[in-house]
C-alpha cells in the first residue's frame, strides 16, 4: 500500500515543530517517516567561515531540493534513503547520514516544500502553519540563539536582510496550495483536532 504523505510548510518560527510533533504523536513514530527539509541545505565547506554566514539560507536555491524530492519518491516506492545531517553552526554537512525506512506515512517538513511542484505533488495532504511575522521573530531569535550559537545581532541582521523578504516572496506565497491552514501553530487546539479527523480519514482510504 502506497504511503500517505503530509506535508507541513510555513514561515520560519511559525510553529511547523509542534504541529509535526502533534502528527507523530497521533499517527505513533513507529508507523512514520520524518523528512526535514533543513537537512538538504547545500554544503558549503568549499567556502571560508565568513562567506558562510553570509549566504542567503532563506533562498530556495540554499537547499537541495531535487536530492529530498527523490529521497521522497524513494521511501513511496518501498526503498530506504540516507538522510543528511547538516550542523547549522558551522554551515556544511556531517559525514554521516541516517538511515530513513519507508512506514505508511511519510511526515514533510520545511518553509520551502510548497514551493517546488514536482515536491509538493508528491504530498497527498498539505498544511500550512501561519503565524503572525512578530511571534514568528521571537522564536526564531530564541532558536538560533539557543540551539545554533548564533547572537542577536547577527539574528536581527540575517532576519531583516533575508528572513522577512524571502518569507514575502517564496513562503507566503505558497500558502495557496495548502489544503489546510492552521493559524497560530500549535496553540490552535481546535484547527489540530480538525487535523486529527482530516488524518484519520484520509490515511484511512
Amino acid at each position: 500500500m502506497k504511503p500517505f504523505v503530509i506535508g507541513v510548510a510555513g514561515g520560519s518560527g511559525s510553529g511547523k515543530t509542534t504541529v509535526v510533533r502533534h502528527i507523530i504523536e497521533r499517527v505513533g513514530p513507529v508507523n512514520l517517516t520524518l523528512i526535514q527539509q533543513d537537512s538538504y541545505y547545500r554544503d558549503m565547506a568549499h567556502m571560508p567561515d565568513e562567506e558562510r554566514a553570509l549566504q542567503n539560507y532563506d533562498h530556495p536555491a540554499s537547499l537541495e531540493t531535487d536530492l529530498m524530492t527523490r529521497h521522497v519518491r524513494t521511501l513511496i516506492d518501498g526503498g530506504a534513503v540516507d538522510i543528511p545531517v547538516y550542523d547549522f553552526a558551522s554551515h556544511v554537512r556531517a559525514r554521516h547520514a541516517i538511515k530513513a525506512a519507508p512506514r505508511p506515512v511519510i511526515l514533510i517538513d520545511g518553509i520551502l516544500i510548497f514551493f517546488e511542484k514536482e515536491l509538493r505533488g508528491l504530498m497527498d495532504l498539505r498544511i500550512f502553519v501561519d503565524t503572525d511575522a512578530d511571534v514568528r521573530l521571537l522564536r526564531r531569535l530564541k532558536r538560533d540563539i539557543v540551539e545554533r550559537g548564533r547572537s542577536i545581532e547577527s539574528v536581527l541582521a540575517q532576519y531583516e536582510t533575508y528572513v522577512r523578504p524571502m518569507h514575502l516572496e517564496f513562503v507566503e506565497p505558497t500558502k495557496r496550495y495548502a489544503d489546510i491552514i492552521i493559524p497560530n501553530g500549535g496553540e490552535n487546539v481546535a484547527a489540530l483536532d480538525m487535523l486529527d479527523a482530516l488524518i484519520r480519514r484520509k490515511a484511512s482510504r
